[in-house]
């Protein structure tokens, strides 16, 4: 038992000062304790420290020149953790939050997360610590086009293929496949999140909330319930929120409550398609506070950034949608308290280790990021694929794809809990030890390299 805690010692002693790092790579250990403990492989070939490592990580500096003719510097990041299954995927964020802890937490996620889906991918993150928000259109593709004079060298239609994240949406994604072209002189799938016209995906937009929504009807279905009628909590108004909202929607539930970095505005009335409509006007278009929606609709109220968050709001599903360690143990217990039945994660790592624990010991049904949140990713997956094919798949068909990849994922977790004895629901120990079995498995056929 000692040597097997010292993984983790080890572990956090070679990765000082990275705080969501350590806390993503804490939380799969004690998944996986007993599978290391029952196979003595594992530990010998150093299988979880081998996964923990990241094959790549790397940083360069980002010179570029805002509209005043100044030069700015930001610093860009690319971390390929780990190619068992396929070339490197994962997302790229800009935002001023960004550094190396944060990236190998969301690059960690990403290697379990790309293994449930079943597709072959493996798993990366990268982007840089600068904000596209106030910032002009020029501005950013300078941005985009500074970035990838660095980054071509690194990534590659089957070596390395990043997406969006949180700052990267499809304008960021033209400007850094433009750059891409021009540098390679060549037209391939590099990037997923295009535009429709140029290499993209149907349901891409869509695939994350989308895919949220249909793995909670997947956890209901197993209790004998549905969506149908639930109130409902969405943190977040981006991309991921957006879409969430729109098919809970059409799953016949009530979506009372949303937010951004501003605050959060509470609507007892309900989201309704035209309200949704607006408010994605507002975020996707005039790129303005939520609080533009209250001040539109009497019945919805707006509450900015405090004591008071969109957690304190009484319900029966929450979605957290937003950014790492938004919801805390205070409110996993308000969210307990006022009748919560099931938590499903839509951004990575939203809730900490001790709202989680408290899930977990809980009758709330908690899905974990990894597995609920997968959608995003599976479709990045298909958009892959239809390059590579040189063609375009129809919408109908790609919903249907989804659908089938994230009831494959929650059957993945029931199998795993039932395998291996796990407590009903333990959809967390049972996505954590799957997938870990899965990447595992590959890493030893591959040798030790």
């Amino acid at each position: 038992m000692a040597k097997l805690n010292d993984i983790l010692k080890s572990i956090t002693q070679k990765n000082p000062n990275e705080a969501e790092y350590h806390q993503a790579v804490e939380e799969v250990f004690e998944s996986v304790l007993p599978l290391l403990k029952a196979n003595k492989t594992f530990v010998d070939e150093k299988l979880f420290e081998r996964i923990c490592e990241p094959e790549r990580v790397i940083s360069f500096r980002v010179c570029w020149t805002d509209d005043k003719g100044r030069v700015q510097v930001n610093r860009g990041f690319r971390v390929q953790m780990n190619s068992a299954l396929g070339p490197f995927k994962g997302g790229l964020r800009f935002h001023p939050s960004v550094n190396q802890s944060i990236l190998k937490f969301l690059a960690f996620e990403q290697v379990f997360k790309n293994a449930l889906t079943g597709l072959p991918l493996g798993a990366g993150k990268g982007g840089a610590d600068f904000d596209p928000k106030g910032k002009s259109d020029g501005e950013v593709m300078r941005f985009c086009q500074a970035w990838m004079m660095e980054a071509f060298r690194h990534i590659g239609h089957f070596t390395d293929v990043p997406a969006g994240d949180i700052g990267v949406g499809e304008r960021e994604i033209g400007y850094l496949f433009g750059a891409y072209k021009k540098l390679q002189n060549e037209f391939q799938g590099v990037l997923t999140g295009k535009g429709l016209d140029w290499g993209g995906s149907y349901l891409r937009p869509e695939a994350t909330g989308y895919g949220l929504i249909h793995f909670a009807h997947f956890m209901l279905t197993e209790i004998d319930d549905n969506l149908g009628g639930k109130t409902c909590l969405v943190s977040g108004a981006g991309n991921v929120s957006q879409f969430a909202m729109e098919k809970l929607l059409q799953e016949g539930a009530k979506v009372v409550a949303f937010s951004d970095s501003t605050g959060f505005v509470h609507d007892p009335e309900g989201m309704s398609e035209e309200k949704l409509n607006y408010l994605k006007t507002v975020k996707n278009e005039e790129r303005k506070s939520i609080s533009a929606f209250a001040d539109k609709y009497p019945s919805a109220s707006f509450k900015a950034s405090g004591n008071k968050n969109i957690w304190s709001i009484p319900a029966d599903c929450a979605f957290p949608c937003a950014t790492q360690n938004e919801l805390d143990e205070k409110d996993a217990k308000t969210l307990q308290k006022n009748g919560l039945l099931l938590l499903a994660e839509g951004a990575n790592m939203p809730c900490t280790p001790e709202a989680i624990d408290y899930f977990q010991k809980s009758k709330v049904l908690y899905g974990p990021g990894k597995a609920s949140n997968a959608g995003g990713v599976a479709v990045s997956g298909l958009e892959m694929s239809q390059n590579r094919i040189g063609r375009y798949w129809a919408k109908v068909d790609l919903e249907k794809e989804l659908r089938a990849i994230m009831k494959n994922i929650h059957e993945k977790c029931l199998e795993t809990i039932s395998r291996h004895g796990l407590s009903e629901q333990d959809y967390l120990n049972a996505s954590n030890i799957g997938a870990f079995e899965k990447v595992a498995k590959a890493m030893r056929a591959q040798g030790t390299v």
